[in-house]
């Protein structure tokens, strides 16, 4: 395991010795990190979380307790894994085949779940691969996403569905006067909003 001194692993963690961990990264107590997996500085996974083979995580993101980050997922910096989310990789599940034999990792392909940067997904959603959950963009708890989220969508409901849009600093979007304008009452960070997909305003 490529593990810098300054890496914090409990005792009770399971950390392959084939997994890579980022500068100041922290692995709590019965989590699981399996081989192959590339996670980035600052990171934190919480008390019995899983990551799967081979996933990767960039810098400074949070998995929080009881999470699944089944491979081959892929999140960006600064994404928030909320405790128990699961993020699914298997299109059609079945344990066995049409034969009735046990299946295998040879039987069925593995697909994951992309969440770009600064995305949140909150407490017991569920991602059902394949998606991509757009940055910045936060998924309320307890929903289920099987589309595509835009960047900056608040999505919520079983099927998630966008019910707004929030900013950078994760507070619901106000429209401005004209409706295509949406500003954080946070930041005062403008965003502009065409065609369904949102993007920040630049100065």
């Amino acid at each position: 395991m490529t593990s810098p001194s300054s890496a914090r692993i409990v005792d009770s963690a399971d950390v392959s010795p084939d997994a890579t961990l980022g500068d100041g990264t922290s692995i709590w107590h019965l989590a699981q990190v399996r081989e192959g997996v590339k996670m980035g500085e600052n990171c934190i996974v919480g008390r019995g979380a899983y990551i799967g083979t081979g996933v990767v995580m960039g810098d400074n993101s949070k998995v929080q307790n009881y999470a699944l980050v089944y491979e081959p997922a892929r999140l960006a910096d600064g994404v928030f894994i909320g405790p128990a989310v699961v993020l699914t990789n298997d299109t059609y599940p079945r344990a066995i085949n049409a034969d009735g034999s046990l299946k295998s990792a040879h039987d069925w392909e593995p697909v994951g779940v992309t969440i770009e940067r600064g995305a949140s997904i909150g407490a017991r959603a569920t991602c059902v691969a394949p998606v991509t959950i757009g940055a910045w963009a936060t998924v309320a708890a307890g929903a289920v996403v099987v589309k595509d989220v835009p960047a900056y969508a608040l999505v919520a409901g079983v099927p998630a569905r966008r019910l707004g849009w929030v900013g950078e600093a994760g507070i619901p979007l106000v429209a401005a006067d004209d409706g295509a304008v949406w500003v954080c009452p946070s930041t005062g960070a403008r965003y502009v909003e065409t065609d369904g997909t949102l993007s920040k305003e630049t100065v």
